[in-house]
């Protein structure tokens, strides 16, 4: 039977798990560190580079938070006129399915000319690449309140902005939290493609450099750092979606 304790062990069994796999794959096939650097090659250079790293890595989080921060803003507002208003939904869906569909990396050349070389492009990029699931979550949850209980509603006395603020947006409270954990992850994403084209700091920027002078562990330390931070923002959000919409998670028994 699964405990809350296992629960709580298991990402960090599984990780370790992982890396140790990892470490004895590299000792025991003498794999290159030029090909793949084992883990405690990979420590050592976040060791050695931790203050470069720690600088860009700052650099990195507050343009993917800024990028994250606008792209929960419109992707509420715009979600809840989506869920709210059905010619809306059928108006602007054909636009913003063919938005999303470009390549982010497509569009940094176009920021690079409006805006010129800076932090605008990666928080533009983190901006467009982290909204769509927010749109798509926040207008599906508004929009599938069941019609029973909207003919209920109406019927007391309810006009469609009290069915909408009153009963979507909490009903879609599960959708958007389970979209931030999707957006915060691409929010990364977008701004180290934008720091790779468009930037002089940043992770992006870092492993570009890297790349080019071929220093290999360097470039995996970058990596496992975007990795570590990207884990560190979805378990934020995760703990603020449990504090505000409790009543939708598991219940112990389920998770068993």
């Amino acid at each position: 039977m699964t405990t809350k304790r296992h629960l709580h062990l298991a990402p960090w069994i599984f990780t370790l798990g992982f890396f140790l796999a990892w470490e004895i794959i590299c000792r025991v096939l003498k794999v290159s560190t030029f090909v793949l650097p084992a883990p405690s090659t990979i420590a050592q250079a976040i060791w050695e580079y931790r203050n470069q790293l720690a600088f860009h890595a700052m650099h990195t989080l507050w343009m993917t938070l800024a990028g994250f921060g606008i792209a929960v803003a419109f992707g509420l507002l715009l979600g809840m006129a989506l869920g709210a208003s059905r010619l809306i939904n059928a108006g602007t869906y054909p636009l913003l399915v063919g938005f999303n569909s470009i390549p982010k990396v497509a569009v940094v050349p176009i920021l690079v000319f409006w805006f010129g070389v800076g932090w605008v492009p990666p928080v533009m990029t983190a901006f467009l690449i982290s909204f769509f699931p927010i749109v798509v979550n926040v207008a599906t949850g508004i929009a599938t309140v069941e019609p029973e209980m909207e003919d209920v509603l109406r019927a007391l006395g309810a006009s469609k902005r009290d069915i909408v603020f009153k009963v979507g947006v909490p009903r879609a409270m599960p959708y958007f939290f389970g979209s931030l954990k999707v957006a915060i992850t691409l929010a990364y994403v977008g701004s180290v493609i934008g720091e790779q084209n468009a930037s002089n700091v940043g992770i992006g920027n870092l492993l570009t450099r890297a790349s080019a002078a071929f220093e290999v562990p360097l470039v995996w330390a970058a990596l496992v750092v975007l990795a570590v931070l990207g884990v560190v923002m979805y378990v934020i959000t995760a703990l603020i979606e449990r504090s505000m919409t409790g009543w939708a998670q598991r219940s112990d028994m389920a998770a068993a």
